[in-house]
């Protein structure tokens, strides 16, 4: 049962959100970007580096759906974002103190324990408004994740090209640390828009659903084909071009600035002017074109060129599977959808990122990026197919 809200929230309790969760997501991406050249210069094979940036997905799939549905018994939310901060510093610090590559694995799994706190901080947001505005939350809270992954990865060649690499998970654990006081100053509402617990029945009935399904299982292959590129190898490959440090940092800009323009365009102007599901399949085509490209470029000038494009395609599809994952479900089982949501899609983090390691192992850094591409040309056709579907069943019901 959802509650009416009895106290509104402050300015001031908005700053202190709105600070924390920036924290948040520039303590759990500043090191992204260089990871992988990180875990490489300790002398790790490609399967490895595979597995290490695999294990940030595994850990959401074990723990975020048992943890959201803890968090919605309890009633309570801070104590979670207090755990994210901790985790995501603690996750930097085991990067900085250790220089043994099996230490990576356990410091970048803890970073998915962090990654998993995610749900308590958007449920607490939402509380700060009346339900009617929920909508207006979940925008805010979009636009500050994208700031603060934007804003850590930007720091993370900067910091590295400048002081070596430590020096960007030292800072990672001191923002983790920063943020970890700030959820101090944040305010839990008594009021506001709570979720009702999610329930084995409930979780039952919507995995019934075929849209919730099918859409889950292209944000499985979107999130493959991220964290195989952008936040997976794209910076090994970057290396090989030529690319510094730094250029990795500008490499970042280069696909995160077109990527949350087109985030925020998508549904606003795009998809209600061509239509969802044909601005997913845009999106995925266009990002398979671009992946597929990667291996064939002759300099890191290209590089920045179809990253660029390739941000502003994967932001075309992201936000749209995610209204499309719900569209359909019930309003007092959309919480469950969601839950479900987030942590079936959390298989393509870890997934992705695991097999195209033990293809790069095999065949070199292209093996990935052509798995990379084979996957989107898959999601534009399942989408393609699903699209008609949908479409028919609507003009039937009509």
């Amino acid at each position: 049962m959802e509650e009416s809200q009895s106290v509104r929230a402050t300015a001031k309790d908005h700053a202190a959100f709105i600070a924390v969760t920036l924290l948040y997501w520039i303590c759990l991406y500043i090191y992204v970007p260089i990871l992988p050249l990180y875990v490489e210069s300790l002398g790790a094979t490609y399967s490895f580096v595979g597995i290490v940036l695999g294990s940030y997905g595994f850990m959401q799939i074990v723990i975020r759906l048992p943890l959201g549905i803890v968090s919605d018994r309890m009633r309570v939310r801070r104590p979670y974002m207090a755990l994210g901060m901790l985790t995501g510093a603690l996750s930097c610090f085991c990067f900085a103190l250790t220089s043994h590559v099996g230490w990576t694995l356990a410091a970048r799994a803890i970073s998915g324990v962090s990654a998993s706190t995610w749900v308590a901080f958007t449920v607490l947001y939402a509380s700060y408004f009346a339900k009617h505005e929920a909508t207006r939350a979940m925008g805010t809270i979009s636009l500050m994740t994208v700031a603060g992954q934007l804003i850590g990865m930007g720091l993370s060649g900067f910091l590295a090209d400048g002081w070596g690499w430590h020096a960007t998970f030292w800072a990672g654990g001191i923002v983790g640390l920063l943020g970890f006081a700030l959820t101090f100053a944040v305010k839990e509402p008594r009021g506001g828009v709570f979720r009702a617990p999610i329930r084995a029945r409930d979780l039952t009935q919507v995995m019934k659903e075929p849209i919730l399904l099918k859409v889950s299982s292209l944000s499985i292959m979107a999130h493959s084909i991220l964290f195989i590129t952008m936040f997976g190898f794209m910076p090994s490959y970057a290396e090989v071009l030529g690319a510094s440090k730094f250029d990795l940092s500008l490499l970042v800009f280069a696909f995160m600035i077109p990527h949350a323009l087109s985030s925020f365009c998508s549904g606003k102007w795009i998809a209600p002017h061509f239509g969802a599901w044909p601005t997913v399949i845009a999106g995925f085509v266009l990002s398979s074109l671009c992946t597929l490209a990667i291996p064939l470029l002759p300099s890191l000038g290209w590089l920045f060129v179809t990253q660029s494009l390739n941000g502003f395609a994967q932001g075309l599809h992201m936000p749209l599977l995610l209204g499309l994952a719900i569209q359909s479900i019930d309003m007092d089982k959309r919480a469950t959808a969601m839950g479900f949501y987030q942590a079936v899609y959390a298989i393509g983090m870890f997934g992705g990122p695991f097999v195209a390691g033990w293809l790069n192992q095999w065949g070199g850094l292209a093996s990935g990026f052509y798995l990379a591409a084979v996957i989107g040309t898959a999601a534009a056709g399942l989408t393609l197919y699903w699209g008609r579907r949908e479409k028919e069943h609507q003009r039937l019901a009509a």
